[in-house]
């Protein structure tokens, strides 16, 4: 499968990095894409946006190198999303590109509004990358159209609806913690690997597993099975 995991910031992919990595040492086709380039930290205060973007690009090359995955970085402007529809556009044409199987992305509840909109335009994406006309509007290389069914995950929270999965990723907790430590550094975050790891933790006992990430699924009703499981 074709796996595709859309953020806003470098470092949001945290939360899922043992998920991709688990798809990857299977042999799926993986990408990590940011919507932005993060330069609003303060790490980054004086320092051009030219600067900005190159430290970003070696953090992402790492951080992909790391999983083994492939990377993409838009710069729609960190803590200047609007969710628009040029926005939404801009990933409905990688979705064509790409043509994912399945999505990852923020959930629709975060107090960043960059988060919520991320999601909200990746959202839309699954839609726009189904119409012709939509994606190659001024374009002069004709995309073709993503019309297969895309799953759409994104992390969990307690407010969301729609059902919870999780993944095991007791083998990929080592690269997690290697590239939570990486950015934990960068950033002097007062946040220790123990604390970080604990969540997965929780969430392994939820799924009888030393550690998982969970997701919510959005779709409204659970697929029908023959017989109770």
């Amino acid at each position: 499968m074709n796996l595709l995991a859309v953020f806003a910031h470098p470092d949001d992919e945290l939360w899922c990095v043992g998920t991709l990595k688990k798809h990857l040492d299977r042999g799926d086709r993986v990408m990590l894409v940011w919507t932005t380039l993060g330069e609003m930290a303060s790490q980054y205060e004086g320092k051009t946006h030219e600067e900005v973007r190159q430290i970003r690009q070696q953090h992402g090359a790492y951080v992909a190198g790391e999983i083994g995955c492939e990377y993409r970085f838009f710069d729609m402007g960190d803590s200047r999303m609007t969710g628009s529809r040029e926005e939404a556009l801009q990933l409905a044409r990688l979705y064509s590109e790409f043509r994912p199987d399945a999505v990852i992305t923020w959930d629709d509840f975060s107090p960043h509004p960059d988060h919520r909109q991320t999601a909200k335009i990746a959202f839309d994406a699954l839609t726009l990358t189904r119409i012709p006309k939509i994606i190659n509007e001024g374009l002069t290389d004709t995309l073709e159209a993503h019309r297969k069914a895309i799953k759409f995950y994104q992390y969990y929270t307690q407010h969301a609806t729609f059902p919870a999965v999780h993944v095991d990723v007791t083998q990929q907790m080592e690269t997690k913690l290697k590239l939570f430590s990486f950015y934990r550094d960068f950033y002097k975050w007062e946040y220790s690997n123990e604390a970080f790891g604990a969540e997965f933790r929780r969430y392994g006992q939820e799924s009888d597993v030393q550690y998982a990430e969970k997701f919510t699924v959005r779709r409204v009703h659970a697929p029908a099975h023959d017989f109770l499981r």
